[in-house]
């Protein structure tokens, strides 16, 4: 960790080491205490008692976003809660101090169109060369399950060779976010890769001491870094490559892997609307295939139900904000 550098260093550094003690991560709490840590060592010289007024404007001076504001004012106002408890404090001078709104995000969302391309540009760019094909077809899989099942990131590259129950056409998916369990139906194309991917994987690898599904070496799986780096190699070959956006208090999100999650929601709940169902009523079967705590945060997928609208709304914010 960085040392502080401000009157308050020893102090920071004292929290820092009662919330290790306490069993939590310090890396994000540190990132904020030092934001706070420079900005008092320039405001501030000498010791002195901060009263509200500091914190107002330091709320108005970091160049920041209001997200990444509000965390920093969220963290030093447990600081100074600390602090109270020690007697260096009477009252919390950040206890009043208003959060910034917070800002709309709008995830970026793949068309089914969209989804189709993404594949089959990874699928193109898997390498035929022996010491590499396996590899490239497994992060071929990956993405057909991200795609397909709506997974997060880290779930496909979990699975191990039990959790494919063939005789189902089912994946168990195992204590992911929220420690959840869930069992899932694939569809039967995607059933078929995996498959046909596994007769492929036993003649040219026979690594039955391979537990993972998906292959990333001899003996262990798929690495996240290289799902992603595939990724925005494959969202540049299809010219969607984009930067995140931020107009006024809205987010538009870059592409990302997780993206992919989005879109196979959105879209399934548009075929359901294709076919005069109500996506309303389908929120708990889908909150529970992707793995959802309530069905409530399912719901959020209903305000941006296709990536045309997404646009058309980031081409109104644009036309308003000139």
């Amino acid at each position: 960790m960085n040392a502080f550098n401000s009157f308050l260093a020893t102090r920071l550094s004292d929290y820092v080491a009662y919330r290790q003690s306490l069993g939590f991560a310090t890396k994000t709490l540190c990132s904020h205490l030092r934001t706070f840590d420079r900005y008092l060592a320039k405001r501030k010289k000498e010791p002195v008692l901060l009263t509200p007024s500091f914190f107002l404007e330091l709320r108005a001076d970091l160049n920041l976003e209001a997200r990444t504001i509000d965390q920093v004012l969220s963290t030093v106002r447990a600081l100074f809660g600390y602090l109270v408890r020690c007697g260096d404090y009477a009252t919390n001078p950040v206890k009043d101090i208003p959060l910034l709104p917070k800002n709309e995000i709008i995830p970026f969302i793949f068309s089914d169109k969209q989804v189709d391309q993404l594949l089959l540009t990874v699928c193109e760019a898997i390498r035929k060369d022996s010491n590499y094909f396996i590899k490239d077809l497994s992060v071929y899989l990956a993405f057909l399950l991200l795609a397909r099942c709506g997974m997060r990131i880290s779930e496909p590259l979990r699975l191990l060779r039990h959790h494919y129950r063939r005789s189902e056409q089912t994946l168990y998916i195992e204590k992911t976010k929220f420690k959840k369990d869930r069992l899932i139906p694939i569809p039967k194309a995607v059933d078929t890769h995996i498959r046909n991917y596994l007769n492929v994987r036993n003649k040219i690898l026979g690594d039955p001491h391979n537990p993972y599904l998906l292959a990333g070496s001899s003996y262990g799986g798929l690495a996240p870094a290289r799902i992603r780096q595939v990724f925005r190699q494959a969202v540049k070959t299809i010219g969607l490559d984009q930067p995140r956006r931020v107009i006024g208090h809205t987010n538009f999100s870059a592409p990302t892997v997780h993206s992919m999650r989005h879109a196979f929601a959105v879209n399934t709940l548009l075929k359901i609307k294709a076919r005069q169902g109500s996506p309303h009523h389908a929120l708990p079967v889908l909150a529970t295939y992707m793995g959802h705590v309530e069905y409530r945060y399912t719901a959020n997928y209903l305000k941006m139900i296709d990536a045309d609208q997404r646009q058309h709304l980031l081409d109104f914010v644009r036309t308003r904000k000139r």
